[in-house]
């Protein structure tokens, strides 16, 4: 089967299974009832471009808005009110435990004495994707965002942001459940806590060779341009150190990973009582060093309130007609999780997919799964993990970090900038390059 085959396949028969979803009421929701999401995806692709100021005043009344048809819409409808919940829940779930990861790595303050260089900046990327495994996406990147902008603050360019979200924000985190939401919930409908890093660690180790290396040569070339490498001279005298203020933030890092393992509504308790702990204890020389405030998070708040209320129906739909999509091949469940995941929440679209795999062994039982289709759950691991960096609401701490950099001064790339110079022209030959070495020869 080749690229362009699988892919239309996939593609083409949405608008064909659309049409039969139009008349439903029970399963699932109509295709067209994910207007709003569409014009939600517009808004915040654009918005930001074309009418800045309008947006920046205005985006909570389209957010609000475009939620608010949604909501009318499933409170007329069987099993409506119920889906509604769900969303809402999954929603508190989601912000609760990223503002706790920002409120607490926030109170953490970490200092390099020296400018930033390629080398450095390299080391400290790799170092997250590394941490991204221990600490989650999420963690990671709120961890490490500042004191990475800081080093850069005199040659700040936007592949700096860029690939600090392909690597930490995303890419690195494929080795653990607790690295993305979708591996976690992986491990709770059964697959090995260690079976994901025996069966993605050489695509993980050539995903990171790629990004690091082309980093590395872009910030060198950028560096030269500037006359010599930013700091260099500098930090040959001093040495390098690293300090670090608040460092007992660290034990509660430790316990909203933990909870994470926890049944709801415990969980939640666990995650919000040690936000409360850390914003109480936090040093405040931690949180002036870091330009702690709540807008960030705030922006967050809204924006994905809106995408997880109008995002439902299309979550339905897939839900409802997943297992008529013609998904034969491991690159088929690649391409197809990985283009979902662009732009839908990933965690869902990966269990869909699972569904999927698992009506493949009418026994259910997990070692006869990997054992028949271990390759299968590789790619749709893959596919949901890799592809939340192709825009800035494919993941979580995407939009987080953006907005931290927005607070620091930055002027990251637009909605469209990042996909068109970044992520199409960086990411998809790498997506290629997996789908030929790995998953494209498989049966």
């Amino acid at each position: 089967m080749t690229l362009p085959l699988s892919v239309i396949t996939f593609m083409m028969f949405l608008p064909q299974t659309a049409l039969a979803a139009g008349a439903e009421s029970t399963a699932g929701s109509p295709l067209w009832m994910a207007v709003p999401f569409v014009l939600l995806l517009g808004a915040i692709a654009l918005g930001p471009t074309v009418g800045p100021g309008w947006w920046g005043r205005n985006y909570p009344l389209v957010c609000f808005g475009l939620s608010a048809i949604v909501i009318a819409l499933y409170l007329g409808k069987p099993g409506g009110p119920h889906a509604l919940l769900e969303a809402a829940t999954d929603y508190a779930s989601f912000i609760m435990l990223i503002g706790s990861l920002f409120i607490v790595s926030s109170g953490v303050w970490i200092q390099i004495n020296r400018p930033a260089t390629p080398m450095l900046n390299t080391a400290l990327l790799f170092c997250g994707a590394i941490l991204s495994n221990l600490l989650g996406t999420t963690g990671a990147s709120m961890l490490l965002i500042r004191p990475y902008l800081s080093i850069n603050r005199e040659r700040l360019r936007g592949y700096h942001l860029v690939f600090f979200i392909f690597i930490v924000s995303n890419i690195g985190g494929l080795l653990t459940p607790i690295g993305d939401p979708p591996l976690f919930l992986g491990y709770l409908k059964g697959v090995p806590f260690f079976w994901v890093f025996r069966a993605v660690w050489p695509i993980w180790l050539l995903a990171l060779g790629f990004l690091l290396t082309l980093f590395f040569l872009i910030d060198s070339r950028a560096a030269l341009r500037n006359g010599r490498p930013a700091g260099s001279a500098q930090g040959a005298q001093r040495g390098l150190q690293i300090k670090m203020v608040g460092l007992h933030q660290f034990a509660l890092l430790g316990i909203i990973i933990g909870a994470i393992f926890l049944r709801s509504p415990f969980r939640e308790a666990m995650i919000l009582a040690a936000a409360v702990v850390s914003y109480l204890t936090a040093s405040r020389k931690a949180y002036e060093g870091n330009q702690f405030d709540f807008a960030p998070i705030r922006e967050v708040a809204i924006l994905f309130f809106a995408i997880f209320i109008t995002m439902t129906p299309a979550l339905q739909w897939l839900s409802a007609h997943a297992h008529e999509l013609s998904l034969s091949h491991p690159g088929d469940f690649f391409w197809g999780s990985g283009f979902l995941s662009s732009v839908l929440d990933n965690a869902p679209t990966y269990l869909n997919f699972y569904t999927v795999i698992l009506g493949r062994d009418p026994a259910h039982s997990i070692d006869s799964i990997l054992a028949s289709s271990g390759l299968f759950i590789q790619a749709i691991s893959v596919g949901s993990v890799f592809f939340g960096a192709n825009t800035y609401i494919g993941n979580g701490p995407n939009f987080m970090v953006k907005s931290v950099a927005e607070q620091a001064g930055m002027k990251p790339p637009s909605f469209m900038g990042y996909i068109v110079r970044y992520a199409i022209p960086i990411l998809f030959p790498l997506y290629l390059c997996i789908w030929i070495l790995f998953f494209r020869g498989a049966p």
